[in-house]
């Protein structure tokens, strides 16, 4: 019968990997590791109080949550105004977006939209004119319009989707892009489905 404990020697057994934390437990890496951002869209329905837009803002400031666009406009009741914001975040972060907005006197309702959502945007471009022709076709093959033509610049609007905007934009740089102004994303909830739930004593 062999003295000594059973099992491979020190230099052979597998090391544990991840640092200690302050009360000694070994944390795993892969569970210690930060969460990939994603990017999604937050629809907030908001009573119309002077400095509801102002509150909103300064909650995404101080909690340094990363805004890709923030929209706001009027809804189909005078009272109510919608709030489009298009964040990238992790999990967490989009989830703490949604609990401080929800903690806001003035928000009635909110939630993360579905990646199927209906989404728009409007933008503005204005290019050189020195080649008008190929400028009108370019816009005719993004759906726009011209808003303005003259003998030195042309600004054309267009709507659509994200990704349409930004394709258009790209089809515009040949000729020479002097300004752009985009609205940011506006989005509504697909089909039947509600993009706010209203409480009933609001509907009255």
């Amino acid at each position: 019968m062999s003295g000594g404990l059973q099992g491979p020697a020190p230099e052979e057994r597998p090391r544990p990997e991840g640092r200690r934390n302050s009360q000694g437990i070994r944390i795993d890496p892969e569970v210690e590791a930060e969460p990939n951002p994603r990017r999604t869209v937050i629809s907030a329905l908001v009573e119309n109080e002077p400095g509801v837009l102002s509150e909103v803002s300064g909650l995404f400031s101080r909690r340094q949550f990363n805004i890709e666009s923030l929209t706001v406009g009027p809804t189909q009741n005078p009272d109510w105004s919608r709030i489009t914001v298009v964040v990238e975040e992790a999990d967490p972060g989009i989830d703490q977006i949604e609990k401080q907005l929800n903690k806001l006197l003035p928000v009635i309702h909110v939630r993360e939209l579905a990646d199927h959502a209906v989404t728009r945007e409007l933008v503005l471009v204005k290019v050189d004119a020195e080649e008008p022709d190929k400028v009108h076709a370019i816009t005719e093959m993004y759906d726009g319009r011209t808003m303005d033509a003259g003998p030195r610049t042309i600004t054309v609007e267009l709507s659509g989707d994200e990704r349409k905007i930004d394709d258009a934009i790209d089809a515009f740089r040949q000729f020479g892009i002097r300004e752009i102004a985009r609205t940011g994303q506006t989005a509504l909830a697909r089909g039947e489905t509600k993009t706010a739930v209203v409480p009933e004593d609001l509907n009255q």
